[in-house]
């Protein structure tokens, strides 16, 4: 791996558990507040908004100034939106502030993958990405509830009253001290990213009308989709992570309507299925190179397939080893297919503006899913058909892009779309 690398991943791991605990912090935040329970998927679809709403301008963004320096920044606004959980706005707003800065975070940190790592080792720099998200999640996760536990104790509560008083917090709470721990979080991601060299790309400088970046952003848009392997791995991580949102959700109502397992203790079978996408990073990371990259995707299938599988299990010690294999396909299908939609996107486009694009439709997706989701189960369609309609939904669509992809031949993950590229570093 190049110089710097793991300070990257050092650095999207500790930005990853914060934001993770957070989320679990602005819950229990809301909740003590007295907001209504409804308020609660606010704060992610808040956090998700950014990233449709502002890809035209975060691409553009991260390819203008040093990429380490705009995560270092974007690390200290996310500090200022943990910050505004005392100021008294609404907790939404501070969750979309955070949202807001992940935005930009992400192309810039995929981007620096793409520019300083080689295409032979890209499949395997995204099997320690993969693997850093996931444990960021595992571990963030974790953080906000052993915060929420020991908040309560004597010394934190004293703390939490000092630090109230100091600091002259004009809104009561006793999650002061917690949300002030997520803050010199963030601030220890800000300085790890000052450990990342900065890569040698320069890109020309766009116009920055908004006009202008909508259109170069629906243009870059078409481009990534109309090429032929661009158009497969989009395909796949964008209906994997529409898919894969609204699982998160479902598995935990599904763990209390099936298995009589609370919600507290149903989150536990997330992070059993994350333990899964973290062998399956490491597989896919160790067997697959970029230019055999669509050989996983039969596993799309495989894991569709699964859903109802899951859907129709009432054994707790049968959905363990379920959950584990889905976790595991997931993550030796994800790898690959990131790693050539990374290569794909950099030749074609710019690296912030390929990740921009990524980001747009992967978190489409998720809003979209989301809403279809709740709508059928608000209509009070049972859970176990809304599983299996996700599962074979996700099955069928797998199965065209496998034949589409052995059948059709595009050309290999170095060739060109039609000659056009809107990247001068892969100009010939």
């Amino acid at each position: 791996m190049p110089k710097g690398f793991f300070y990257l991943i050092s650095a999207q791991f500790t930005s990853g558990l914060a934001d993770h605990a957070l989320l679990i912090l602005g819950i229990a935040f809301l909740t003590e507040q007295g907001y209504p329970g409804w308020w609660a998927p606010l704060l992610k679809f808040s956090f998700t908004l950014s990233y449709v709403l502002l890809a035209p301008v975060m691409g553009p963004l991260s390819d203008a100034v040093p990429k380490q320096r705009l995560m270092a920044a974007m690390n200290a606004l996310k500090l200022v939106g943990v910050a505004f959980f005392f100021s008294g706005l609404h907790p939404v707003v501070a969750f979309a502030l955070v949202g807001l800065a992940a935005s930009a975070y992400a192309p810039a940190k995929y981007g620096l993958v793409t520019e300083t790592v080689s295409p032979q080792q890209l499949v395997q720099a995204n099997a320690w990405l993969e693997v850093s998200v996931v444990m960021a999640v595992i571990l963030g996760t974790a953080s906000g509830g052993v915060l929420l536990g020991i908040h309560q104790w004597d010394a934190m509560l004293t703390l939490n009253q000092g630090l109230c008083s100091a600091l002259s917090i004009p809104v009561t709470t006793q999650l002061a001290s917690p949300l002030l721990l997520v803050i010199l979080i963030y601030a220890l991601a800000a300085a790890l990213n000052w450990g990342i060299p900065h890569s040698d790309a320069v890109y020309p400088q766009q116009s920055i009308h908004p006009v202008a970046m909508c259109k170069n952003f629906w243009r870059s848009n078409l481009l990534l989709w109309r090429d032929p392997m661009g158009r497969i791995s989009l395909s796949v991580t964008t209906l994997f992570w529409g898919v894969g949102a609204v699982i998160q959700f479902a598995v935990l109502l599904w763990a209390q309507q099936t298995l009589n397992i609370p919600l507290e203790k149903g989150a536990y079978l997330q992070a059993i299925v994350a333990v899964g996408v973290i062998a399956g990073a490491g597989l896919a990371g160790y067997k697959f190179k970029l230019e055999s990259a669509k050989k996983v995707l039969p596993l799309g299938v495989v894991l569709g397939l699964l859903l109802p599988a899951i859907a129709f299990t009432h054994s707790l010690y049968l959905a363990i080893p379920l959950m584990i294999i889905v976790g595991l396909v997931g993550g030796v299908l994800m790898v690959p297919m990131n790693a050539l939609l990374q290569h794909r996107g950099f030749e074609l486009l710019t690296a912030g503006r390929s990740i921009a694009v990524q980001g747009f439709n992967e978190n489409a997706s998720v809003l979209l899913l989301l809403g279809i989701y709740s709508a059928l189960l608000a209509v009070q369609m049972p859970l176990v058909w809304v599983m299996t309609l996700l599962g074979v939904t996700l099955a069928l669509g797998m199965a065209a892009l496998t034949w589409s992809a052995f059948h059709n031949a595009p050309r290999g993950p170095s060739a060109q779309s039609n000659g056009e590229s809107l990247n001068p570093l892969t100009k010939h």
